[in-house]
């Protein structure tokens, strides 16, 4: 491993080898230093919630000209297939404003959506493939796939091929990756700036002198007991849709030397994950345990209760706050219905061999494999039915096809439950990341208490705080990670080279 020093000006250790982390290694290798990445997992399980994740990233875009320079491989032909409609930054904003009640810090909005599509072609032009996410995003109307949501574009190969393509296209420029190396503390010196790392890996305990810091290393939800102290009583109990190793650690590293906590340390993004997963997600399996057709069906707890509006909107705004509405039920689980009016719609991981399914002629046998009170789901189907009001059904738009008079309510997308077979699907909570961490300037320069820049430290991806309160829109999280990635990977290196 490359011993920095104050002598190699140049020098950047990136904490974390996610989307993030990596963004911020080529950054800064592009800036001209020379860059380590400490990865704590082994080879084999690298790339932190990224390998876990759809590959998904939410950006604006004017229309069809925008994904042409995105998608240099696709014929006149199939981008005529796909109507993708227009999303400009100030809808953006709009959305991420309207999920996170207003708390969004405004700051750090305008950098997002201000640079996120400028970040994507950058990607692009660096080796990173986007295609159409058609299979996940879209519903076939008339002659055209129209995208609902407004997310577009997925990486070739998904979270896992996004991964896999970063840690090629990072070690070509001559990245160091520095495999099964913890950082457990960050050195400061007599100015209170960061000057390098304490760190653990297969030859021992060492400190790597450095000119600079990107934190990258997650938030804490792989942390039971951090779960537990921040997020409340039964957090412990949730299961972590993505890696073990994000265990807050580069957070904890940060405040012991000052870094200002801030954000929602008490909320997460949490979704239905399926109720036989592990406890920690398996790379190879990835994201397939997601279970985000809700929409089109109805969800129950063991009673057979309705407890949510499952067609309040787009999944894509809905989905990372439902899991913790799951986690809240008896037993924490719940159970998507389904009857053979929508079962052809269901996304793909819903054909995973080992999802949790039952699929069955009558409500009463399907409540018997899933454990559901049948009498319990028999009334609240008979009453679900006889709610819904008549209208055209519409999946790719907000059709305002409803149910009227029970609560709670389904405010688009409503369908009878009544054409057997029927399937159900079992899930639970699954927590995807933490919205708790650290404040960050528009640098993306880590702030003390004080609000003062903390030299030679910058952070980027899941451990930053203040973007993301109660919800937040798909492909966000990815999109983010990859912006201030950037940017702590350009400050970074501005911060060395000043050494």
């Amino acid at each position: 491993m490359r011993e920095g020093g104050r002598g190699a000006r140049l020098d950047v250790v990136v904490i974390g080898a996610g989307n993030a982390g990596l963004c911020a290694a080529l950054s800064a290798r592009e800036a001209g230093a020379q860059v380590t990445v400490l990865e704590k997992a082994p080879r084999a399980e690298r790339g932190g919630n990224t390998a876990f994740t759809g590959g998904l990233l939410r950006f604006p875009f004017n229309g069809i000209e925008d994904f042409k320079p995105l998608l240099p491989d696709y014929s006149p032909e199939e981008l005529d297939a796909v109507e993708v409609g227009r999303y400009t930054q100030r809808d953006y904003a709009a959305d991420l404003d309207r999920v996170t009640e207003g708390l969004s810090d405004p700051r750090m909005l305008e950098i997002l959506v201000g640079r996120a599509y400028p970040t994507i072609l950058w990607m692009r032009e660096r080796g990173i493939r986007w295609l159409l996410a058609i299979g996940r995003q879209a519903f076939k109307d008339g002659d055209k796939y129209r995208f609902f949501g407004n997310l577009i574009l997925e990486a070739h190969g998904g979270g896992q091929g996004l991964s896999d393509r970063l840690f090629e296209i990072a070690e070509k420029s001559g990245v160091e990756i520095a495999y099964e190396t913890k950082a457990t503390g960050l050195v400061t010196d007599e100015q209170g700036a960061v000057v390098g790392v304490r760190l653990r890996g297969p030859g021992g305990s060492t400190t790597m002198n450095c000119g600079a810091v990107v934190l990258a290393a997650g938030g804490f939800e792989a942390n039971q007991e951090m779960r537990a102290r921040y997020l409340g009583p039964d957090w412990e109990l949730a299961k972590v849709r993505g890696t073990r190793f994000n265990t807050g650690d580069a957070i904890r590293m940060a405040l012991e030397i000052g870094a200002q906590p801030y954000g929602h340390w008490s909320c997460c993004h949490a979704v239905a994950w399926d109720l036989l997963a592990n406890d920690v997600g398996d790379l190879t399996i990835g994201d397939l345990h997601q279970k985000h057709s809700y929409p089109i069906g109805i969800v129950v707890n063991r009673l057979g209760q309705r407890f949510v509006d499952e067609g309040a909107d787009f999944r894509n705004y809905t989905y990372a706050k439902y899991g913790r509405e799951i986690l809240k039920q008896p037993g924490r689980a719940a159970f998507q219905i389904f009857d053979s009016k929508t079962i052809p719609l269901l996304r793909d991981e819903y054909r995973f061999r080992q999802a949790t399914r039952v699929r069955s002629s009558t409500l009463e046998e399907l409540a018997d494999g899933l454990t559901i009170d049948p009498g319990g789901l028999r009334r609240t189907v008979d009453d679900f039915n006889a709610a819904v009001q008549e209208g055209p059904f519409n999946p790719s738009v907000l059709d305002g096809k409803r149910t009227v008079g029970i609560t709670p309510p389904k405010s688009n997308w409503a369908l009878r439950i009544d054409e057997p077979p029927f399937e159900g699907y079992a899930v639970t909570c699954g927590i995807t990341f933490t919205f708790g961490g650290l404040r960050i300037d528009q640098r993306a320069q880590v702030l003390d208490t004080e609000e003062r820049p903390i030299p030679g430290l910058f952070a980027a991806g899941e451990l930053v705080g203040g973007l993301f309160y109660y919800n937040y829109p798909g492909g966000s999280g990815l999109m983010a990670g990859a912006v201030f990635g950037r940017l702590a990977g350009s400050g970074a290196a501005d911060a060395a080279r000043i050494l």
